[in-house]
């Protein structure tokens, strides 16, 4: 216990030494850098002087992205408390304005902000967090549930196993997470069926995120060849699970042997013509394309990566665990910040909070960069869920006089709670705790009421 009590009091001394004397404030003051003020304001709509200006309204609904209780309500509320506890005029407490204010806030405007964080925090990440020298990119999908409301059915359908009047509009959002830093770079959203709606589709739509020199990170969902063409001619190299069926089919006897169950291949352009890609690019698409093909870690990888003295089995093996990190980021997002189910009634709304919650997830990530930074530690050591905790914990008390006296203890307080390493670790899928036994929703909820009035609840089911 005295060892480990000497280790935290010297990771505490070198926080704090190091927060007083680096330029460890410029995580936080970039936000009002005089760069990213003229890009906001360039942003903003025009307005006149209003309680709820644009800046304000996105302060706050970052606020409600960052709190347990995420209705508007309890944002106003706490507006209205500070302005009582700063000396202002007191303010109504109803929700109309600010609801209004948020609706005026420009989506592009948030989009923006998002994306520059996160670029920011990824671009000011040390050559350590890196692999081998290359920027890794981790990309991956998901979906995002949204409020029951014609509009948000219109734009976003629910999926067809789902009985009309019983489902909930569904979107898909894929990103492109930095591996180094865990900030999201960018993000694309889209219908979760129908055209235009799938991953690749997606993926597409953000490839100018990446620069040459990336190294891109994905699952089985990736590994087309003309995603890996693009990439190539792009200067960015790809490591992804070879597709499903395709796992079963590889031959490793063919190709030029670079090792046990690893070799290169050379993959012949499709014959069929996928329906996103126009005929034009098709015919300029290389017509082969030479790959490297391994199994390892029972999943077979297909890389661009071709030299295995440069790239070995066991180091590519190794990287590809590191994937499962998207999987934990998107977790974080959904889950830890609640954005798994959205609260807003139209699309446009939908939208907006959707690019809230990454904005807020990315300045969780800043904290976590430079607390990482200054206690010497990798980013992905450090817990997300803590730094929200102490976010929330440390923000009503924060004063603008002494705020940059303590910025350096809140680093130490970030930096003190560790993820343990914990590979291959297996956890069954299944919940102990039995949920309220309440009968399934099998018909629209406007019929089950009409029911109930004409003859009462059914039994409890037991």
């Amino acid at each position: 216990m005295h060892a480990n009590h000497t280790a935290g009091a010297r990771q505490q001394h070198c926080v704090s030494k190091y927060a007083r004397n680096s330029d460890a404030y410029t995580f936080f003051n970039m936000l009002t850098s005089e760069h990213l003020l003229d890009k906001v304001e360039s942003l903003l709509p025009v307005h006149r002087e209003r309680l709820f200006a644009p800046t304000e309204t996105l302060s706050m609904f970052v606020a409600q992205a960052l709190n347990a209780d995420r209705s508007c309500q309890k944002a106003v509320d706490e507006m209205a408390i500070k302005r009582l506890d700063a000396g202002l005029a007191p303010c109504s407490t109803h929700t109309g304005a600010y609801c209004r204010a948020r609706m005026r806030l420009p989506t592009e405007m948030v989009q923006t902000l998002a994306g520059y964080v996160g670029q920011w925090v990824s671009a000011h990440a040390p050559d350590a967090w890196h692999w081998r020298g290359h920027a890794v990119r981790l990309v991956d999908g998901t979906t995002v549930v949204m409020p029951d409301t014609p509009a948000n059915q219109a734009a976003y359908p629910q999926p067809r196993s789902q009985k009309p009047g019983l489902g909930f509009p569904l979107c898909r959002m894929v990103g492109l997470v930095c591996l180094g830093s865990g900030a999201l770079l960018n993000a694309a959203i889209g219908r979760y069926r129908g055209k235009g709606g799938d991953e690749q589709t997606l993926l597409r739509s953000i490839l100018d995120t990446l620069e040459r020199g990336d190294l891109l990170l994905g699952d089985a969902f990736y590994a087309t060849y003309f995603l890996l063409c693009t990439l190539r001619e792009r200067g960015i190299d790809a490591v992804f699970e070879q597709y499903g069926s395709r796992q079963r089919t590889t031959d490793f006897r063919r190709g030029l042997r670079l090792g046990v169950r690893d070799h290169l291949i050379v993959l012949p352009k499709p014959d069929i013509k996928p329906d996103w890609m126009s005929q034009a690019e098709y015919e300029n698409a290389p017509a082969s394309l030479t790959v490297r093909e391994l199994r390892t870690g029972g999943k077979t990888l297909v890389t661009t990566l071709l030299c295995p003295k440069q790239t070995s089995k066991s180091a590519l093996k190794a990287l590809y665990t590191s994937r499962w990190h998207v999987e934990l980021d998107l977790r974080n997002i959904k889950t830890t910040l609640g954005m798994e189910r959205l609260s807003c009634q139209t699309p446009a709304m939908a939208t907006k909070e959707i690019w809230v919650y990454l904005l807020a997830y990315n300045l969780i990530r800043l904290m976590m960069a430079q607390a990482a930074l200054l206690a010497h530690r990798l980013p992905r050591q450090l817990s997300f869920k803590h730094t929200v905790q102490i976010w929330i914990a440390w923000a009503p008390h924060a004063n603008p006089i002494d705020h940059d006296d303590k910025l350096h203890g809140l680093f130490v307080l970030i930096a003190q709670q560790r993820v343990g390493e914990r590979p291959g670790r297996i956890e069954p899928r299944a919940l102990k705790r039995r949920p309220r036994t309440y009968p399934l929703l099998t018909k629209p909820r406007a019929m089950a009421r009409a029911y109930i009035k004409q003859h009462g609840h059914p039994k409890k089911v037991k």
